[in-house]
């Protein structure tokens, strides 16, 4: 595929086609697809925000549109990655703008990329068209268990690619957790449903309200089995983490046997359900992730008093975004660190007084990156509540299958590199497979295991991830644009919350300052080069540039898989081979490009996606045939 060429046109969003002339400007470009290794490796390296996306998503180029006003094809372009981008811009954990070059020692905060998603989501035209690529019928038929992110993500490119897909939801509504564990202020179910339903209008049959499982009512997985080509099981982390306490008496599970105490995960999938919950005027939450916390908040609408987060370590080391925490504190809900609960206090009638904690001090670093929670001997102290929510986790279960499966050494279902499990045919995605994740992780997973999916079924690689290359006329942004402020998030009055589970508390950037958030991306995907058969050394670039981005060099060291590896910078005009353009350091402001005598530097723009193979294509990887 290397070096092939075809013609694009671009056309304005806004191109006025009411008359016969009106066809608005158009320009031609030259577009070359590559599966180079020196081409793939760029765009991983240099573009970190894409790079540390699990779905892959095509960031600076959305983000782009939004400056240009094109939120229709910002959102498509999203929604090539990621199914679900009105969802995700609301509750995402942000894995990207951990990674984001902005928020580089020296650049500032990181670009609001997250925000900027729903952006684009909530300011395309009512008449947007949803643009597919698709692949003619193929005859085969899937089954897709469980209708969460994960399911939903993988149902949509398989019916993409040409397959028979029906989902078995056991709630029902769709979504998995997005609809039974979010609460609403955080993610207002009208989009859901919305995304969802567009997910799945290409012909997927959606079953609610059916289970599979083991009792008499229940679907069987031998019987899916035997009814379709294959088989994905995508039900999440179905159990909540029991937390080991000493209690008074004889109590198997205090979550279950003591009032006043439950588990965070079956709080909140109750009350989606419909269920009436309550809560005392003293409420404690005991837990670190964005279940712990959604707890702690819908408690403060159900009139709690008082709302507190009880942490092992501190803050500062729990995988939830700082605007969580932030509204958490700004609803009054106090977070505590250095902390285990160890001991629930009774009543005479068996009824919760209180939680015994133990004091707790930093160790060193855990294999997952969080802090160790050392606790301090003799150091136990008493918080009393009247309610006690434990949301330290979610586990997966297997139990519920006619079919026992290979498990690994985490009780989480084993699969190959084909994405397959111990059974042949029955594939695993999501949650289900690696433990509790994030929305995000689900569904660039569920994406993942789709493509094999199909190559499994069709015994070849029909759609593969190729590096577009394509000319760029002039610089896209502005120096001025690196002083730019953060924009902040508009959120709903403090007075407003109190017992409102329906409004949601972020209300999402006005235009403008969306406009100037946007204007804030580096635009990674951009990649200046020089022509050293053109440069005349003169320097201007390198005098020019307002960072130590364009450096003298004797050579570029190549990896073992082909990608760029480091420069090796020149310190002497004699052994200078090149001057060289360090993306590590461009900001792609343009500076070297307007200044250079000879136009020797040319700009392109790198994007990865996926790219649809056909029959005849002679590079066609061939697959094992089901």
């Amino acid at each position: 595929m290397t070096g092939e060429r075809n013609s694009k046109i671009y056309l304005s969003e806004s191109e006025d086609f009411s008359t016969v002339q009106a066809f608005g400007k158009r320009v031609e470009t030259t577009v070359r697809f590559t599966t180079d290794p020196r081409d793939i490796g760029w765009v991983k390296e240099n573009i970190p925000c894409q790079t540390a996306c699990p779905a892959g998503t095509n960031i600076p180029a959305y983000i782009r549109s939004i400056v240009e006003e094109r939120y229709g094809r910002s959102y498509e372009l999203n929604r090539m990655a990621n199914v679900l981008p009105g969802v995700l811009g609301r509750i995402c954990s942000r894995p990207c703008e951990a990674e984001c070059r902005h928020g580089w020692p020296g650049n500032g905060e990181p670009v609001a990329i997250c925000h900027l998603k729903r952006v684009a989501s909530d300011n395309k035209s009512s008449s947007h068209r949803i643009n597919e690529s698709l692949f003619t019928p193929s005859g085969k038929r899937v089954a897709v268990v469980g209708a969460g992110p994960a399911g939903i993500a993988a149902a949509y490119d398989l019916t993409t690619l040409g397959h028979d897909v029906t989902i078995y939801e056991r709630e029902e509504n769709p979504g998995g957790m997005l609809n039974y564990g979010i609460p609403a202020f955080r993610l207002p179910r009208d989009v859901i449903d919305v995304e969802i339903r567009n997910a799945v209008r290409l012909g997927v049959e959606l079953k609610t309200g059916v289970a599979v499982g083991t009792r008499k009512e229940d679907v069987k997985l031998k019987d899916l089995r035997k009814k379709f080509d294959a088989v994905l099981l995508s039900t999440g982390c179905m159990a909540a983490i029991h937390l080991p306490l000493r209690t008074s008496g004889n109590v198997k599970d205090p979550a279950r046997d003591i009032d006043g105490v439950e588990y965070g995960l079956d709080f909140l999938l109750e009350m989606h359900r419909g269920v009436e919950k309550k809560v005392g005027k003293r409420v404690a939450v005991v837990g670190a992730g964005f279940t712990a916390l959604d707890c702690a908040r819908v408690a403060y609408r159900l009139g709690a008093e008082e709302v507190t987060i009880h942490l092992r370590t501190t803050e500062e080391y729990i995988p939830v975004t700082k605007e969580e925490l932030f509204e958490c504190k700004r609803e009054n809900i106090n977070i505590l660190g250095l902390r285990t609960p160890v001991e629930l206090l009774t009543h005479e009638n068996g009824s919760l007084k209180g939680v015994r904690f133990t004091q707790n001090r930093l160790g060193g670093w855990r294999a997952n990156g969080r802090r160790l929670a050392i606790p301090i001997e003799g150091s136990e102290f008493d918080i009393e509540c009247d309610t006690l929510l434990i949301a330290i986790g979610q586990k997966t279960v297997n139990d519920y299958l006619d079919e026992p499966l290979e498990l690994d050494r985490w009780n989480c279902v084993k699969i190959n590199d084909k994405g397959m499990t111990s059974r042949k045919g029955v594939f695993a995605a999501g949650d289900y497979v690696g433990g509790p994740s994030t929305v995000i992780q689900s569904v660039g997973h569920g994406r993942e295991i789709a493509l094999k999916m199909d190559s499994w079924l069709m015994g070849r690689v029909r759609r593969k991830k190729v590096v577009k290359v394509e000319s760029v006329e002039n610089p896209l942004r502005e120096r001025s644009y690196d002083f730019i402020p953060l924009q902040e998030m508009p959120t709903a009055p403090i007075k407003d919350r109190d017992g409102d589970m329906i409004e949601e508390v972020e209300k999402g950037l006005e235009l403008e300052a969306a406009a100037e958030e946007a204007k804030r991306c580096y635009l990674c995907y951009l990649k200046y080069e020089i022509d050293v058969d053109n440069c005349i050394y003169c320097r201007a670039c390198i005098e020019v540039a307002p960072r130590n981005c364009i450096k003298l060099v004797e050579g570029v060291n190549i990896n073992k898989d082909g990608t760029y590896g480091l420069l090796r910078e020149a310190k002497e005009w004699n052994k200078t081979g090149a001057i060289w353009v360090d993306n590590n350091e461009c900001i792609r402001c343009g500076a070297c490009y307007m200044v250079c005598p000879t136009h020797c530097i040319s700009i392109t723009k790198n994007e990865m996606f996926y790219q649809n193979i056909s029959g005849t294509d002679a590079s066609a990887k061939k697959g094992d045939k089901p």
